[in-house]
């Protein structure tokens, strides 16, 4: 059993900055994948960024590009996500979500196993 923590969610104004903490506990942080995932009233849930194990491969979303990062610290058994120039569409509840290291498509939520309770971001104009 994994268990995964979100926090660092909250009220910023468009371009603010905000960083997303997820503390993960139950098995060994380094032997899985971890992605960040967002959803909105009325819609599916939409990736937003992945990193595999080692830290050594990142993913982002088109819509995210240039303005999230994503990194882990496996000593910390932590994976954040910063959030900058942040925009009124990116307002949602973001989840972080763990993958088998056997995972090959961290786009795709159907890889994950395990995922958070979620952190409310909202972003005014």
């Amino acid at each position: 059993q994994v268990q995964l923590v979100e926090s660092g969610g909250g009220l910023v104004q468009a371009g603010g900055s905000l960083r997303l903490s997820c503390a993960a506990s139950g098995r060994t942080f380094s032997s899985y994948h971890m992605g960040w995932f967002r959803q909105t009233p009325g819609k599916g849930r939409e990736f937003v960024a992945a990193i595999r194990w080692g830290g050594g491969r990142t993913y982002s979303a088109d819509s995210v590009k240039g303005r999230f990062t994503i990194s882990r610290d496996n000593a910390k058994n932590t994976v954040y996500l910063q959030m900058n120039s942040l925009k009124t569409e990116d307002t949602a509840v973001y989840y972080c979500a763990s993958a088998p290291l056997s995972s090959v498509s961290l786009v795709d939520q159907r890889s994950y196993d395990y995922w958070g309770q979620g952190t409310q971001v909202t972003v005014s104009s």
